[in-house]
């Protein structure tokens, strides 16, 4: 169930629909010090991931990074009452059922903000969407900024991001060149994203990129940057 990418870094696959779309989605899980598991986009929690969970560490800190990832954020919270919920801008007015520790902003808090970069991504409203770099692993974590939609996905997957320019490729697609407001100011973040030093992009939805992720991110955003 985890696929294990460095000594500290796993993700998580589960099939994921989206108005009808089989896309998939992903969690990954980062062992900070002291065993502390840092979990980015959860997941269904099934006893079987628990389980897992528990033999790495002790899930400590979880992330909802935009305000569409977070359906299954509060299994974690019932089933860890000292785990400590951080949200993307927004989502705590939209999930106030939530047990939230907190808002996500440019810093981290002090559980992570030393082995774990952060910026939230602005003149995106939509998502108000948060990107993380783990240095340690080299790797960028994101959600919905970028889409790696391949040949083994479902037929209508496959028509559907090739109707939005997203298919058999790395990187956004034309919604986010449509949705992203405020242009000037996301450049601002993205600028910032790209100063960091990743090459592994894992992403919500799609195949993870294993190499040259800064420049293929530099890519699919050239129309912005």
């Amino acid at each position: 169930m985890l696929t294990r990418l460095t000594p500290d870094l796993w993700t998580v696959n589960r099939r994921q629909r989206l108005a009808g779309i089989q896309v998939g989605t992903r969690m990954t899980v980062i062992r900070l010090p002291e065993q502390r598991l840092w979990l980015h986009s959860p997941v269904a929690l099934t006893p079987e991931l628990r389980a897992d969970l528990d033999a790495l560490g002790t899930p400590c800190f979880a992330v909802a990074p935009n305000r569409y990832h977070h359906l299954y954020a509060g299994e974690y919270t019932t089933a860890y009452p000292d785990l400590q919920l951080f949200v993307a801008p927004g989502l705590d007015i939209k999930r106030p059922d939530l047990r939230i520790a907190g808002v996500l902003h440019d810093t981290g808090p002090d559980g992570w903000r030393d082995c774990i970069d952060q910026v939230v991504v602005r003149g995106y409203p939509m998502f108000n969407e948060v990107v993380f770099f783990h240095g340690a692993s080299h790797t960028l974590l994101t959600s919905d900024l970028v889409f790696n939609i391949q040949g083994d996905s479902p037929a209508l997957t496959r028509w559907i991001f090739r109707a939005i320019a997203g298919y058999g490729r790395f990187g956004p697609t034309l919604f986010e060149r449509v949705m992203i407001r405020d242009r000037a100011t996301a450049r601002v973040s993205f600028q910032r994203i790209l100063s960091w030093n990743f090459d592994r992009v894992i992403l919500a939805h799609g195949h993870v990129l294993e190499r040259g992720g800064r420049d293929a991110l530099r890519r699919g955003y050239a129309w912005l940057l």
